[in-house]
């Protein structure tokens, strides 16, 4: 089932999350969980199945002042459980999250991803995304 998370979703999101960045220290603090949960314009999504969270998204909406005030997305941290990979819930959730930032108004809807593997940029094109639209350029505090 495609859902938001709740407060009660916060060690599966974790346990998630762990399997994207395993050199983060586990994070304990729910606070930031919390506030995410709670926010109109951040949205965090969940597949669930049979009470087991196994892959999440992270959608945030943001107001805009250009295209008629129309808000626009940026999805990050897109998980699915590495026991479940290839099984098609990574389409599923990420259905559910574009389909979640075009209720929500949003004109665009973006992400990047760290991945090298073909497979990975396959997949996002699958999704619906391009890469030969705009540039996306990184930085990080020095």
């Amino acid at each position: 089932m495609f859902r938001e998370a709740s407060v009660a979703d916060f060690d599966g999101v974790l346990r998630l999350y762990g399997q994207l960045h395993p050199q983060d220290p586990v994070l304990r603090d729910r606070t930031v969980f919390d506030e995410i949960v709670r926010s109109r314009w951040l949205r965090l999504f969940v597949l669930d199945k049979d009470g087991e969270i196994v892959a999440t998204t992270y959608l945030n909406v943001i107001p805009n002042l250009t295209r008629a005030a129309a808000p626009y997305a940026v999805i990050e941290n897109v998980v699915v459980d590495e026991t479940h990979r290839g099984t098609g819930l990574g389409k599923e959730i990420m259905a559910g999250t574009l389909q979640a930032a075009w209720d929500a108004g949003c004109y665009k809807a973006m992400l990047m991803t760290g991945s090298r593997r073909e497979s990975t940029h396959a997949f996002y094109r699958s999704c619906g995304f391009r890469a030969d639209v705009k540039t996306a350029y990184h930085a990080r505090p020095a």
